[in-house]
């Protein structure tokens, strides 16, 4: 079992950057993929990025790739998301999720955090 919360969030302008946090409890976290996802209001949950569990795999959608970066230190069960260049469309709620191999699907991931806003000004 594994316990996903995430931090982070707020509102920043256009061309800032936040970094976002994803604390997980459970001892078999650092055997799982992490993934972000995202939820702008009235559109689907859609995947942003995902890392190994050792950090050695790490894939990112096209919206995103040459500005976020994602990483994870599981000495302290932790994975973070690094956002710069925001634009007001990367607004939305954003998830961290686990998952048991590496995929952008969401349906294949099987533990979520219950999410973190971010609101991009322009």
């Amino acid at each position: 079992q594994v316990q996903l919360v995430e931090s982070g969030g707020g509102l920043v302008q256009a061309g800032g950057s936040l970094r976002l946090s994803c604390a997980a409890s459970g001892r078999t976290f650092s055997s799982y993929y992490m993934g972000w996802f995202r939820q702008a209001p009235g559109k689907e949950r859609e995947f942003v990025a995902a890392i190994r569990w050792d950090g050695a795999i790490r894939f990112y959608a096209d919206s995103v790739k040459g500005r976020f970066t994602i990483s994870r230190d599981n000495a302290i069960n932790t994975g973070n998301l690094q956002m710069n260049t925001l634009k007001p469309e990367d607004t939305a709620v954003y998830y961290c999720a686990a998952a048991k191999r590496a995929t952008n699907k969401e349906y294949e991931y099987d533990y979520w955090g219950q999410g973190t806003q971010v609101t991009v000004s322009s």
